[in-house]
């Protein structure tokens, strides 16, 4: 009978608190409503690579960056919900470097919402961005694979962790310029089996610069896959 009851109610005994302003929250995913509206939004962006606009009058409508109408990349659209500020970064810090799982629900979450709407024309699997084995083994998860598995979940998409492979142990990305980033990421990623898809996307927690996941999705193009799309929590701002 004691353990009966302390399986249910066992979870009443603690107070679910906030992540962010440690108030109380019945939320599931452990984020308060207040907290869950201060998400920065990423509301005026290229519809390609989701690169934040500043908010004009002009930008109700679909706009393409200077960059991508230069150079398309391989990918063809991309569905990243925030900008890679306060409080949102600390979050994503959290999850990625100090391997606080805790944080993986509400971040997938804060994606589902945003998609939520789209019934059709979902992709047919959704790929996570790989880690190398050594940068796997220093980390112990892959947070591009922890947030993927939940949204794929909740959305009825398979995932498919095993096709793409990183080939070496590339540098952190950060703190690198475009070029570097992109000699940095040449011949980074390969497929490991045949498939047959034709609309996937590729996940990741974060977009920088898009070296990565256009480098990824280059592999992907070049092995017969036609619609790829790029999904992601946060999108970093432009610098200049």
């Amino acid at each position: 009978m004691i353990y009966n009851w302390l399986k249910n109610n066992l979870s009443s005994l603690f107070i679910k608190q906030c992540l962010l302003c440690l108030s109380p929250t019945n939320n599931s995913h452990l984020l308060c409503s207040g907290c869950e509206k201060d998400l920065p939004e990423n509301k005026f962006h290229c519809i390609i690579c989701a690169i934040p606009f500043v908010a004009t009058h002009t930008t109700h409508s679909p706009l393409i960056c200077g960059k991508c109408q230069k150079k398309p990349p391989f990918y063809t659209t991309s569905l990243i919900p925030h900008i890679y500020t306060s409080p949102l970064k600390q979050l994503i810090s959290n999850l990625k470097f100090q391997g606080n799982l805790t944080h993986a629900p509400l971040l997938a979450q804060s994606f589902i919402q945003f998609v939520e709407h789209r019934k059709n024309n979902l992709p047919e699997c959704i790929i996570p961005v790989p880690l190398h084995s050594q940068r796997l083994h220093e980390r112990g998860f892959n947070q591009a694979l922890e947030l993927a598995r939940i949204i794929a979940k909740q959305l009825n998409i398979p995932l498919d962790y095993a096709l793409c492979q990183r080939n070496k142990a590339t540098p952190f990305q950060s703190g690198l310029s475009a070029k570097e980033r992109k000699q940095n990421l040449k011949n980074a990623f390969s497929l490991t089996k045949k498939h047959s898809y034709k609309h996937v996307a590729i996940f990741d927690d974060v977009v920088t610069t898009g070296t990565t996941v256009n480098e990824l999705a280059k592999q992907l193009k070049q092995n017969g896959v036609e619609t790829i799309e790029v999904w992601a929590i946060a999108r970093t701002p432009n610098k200049q």
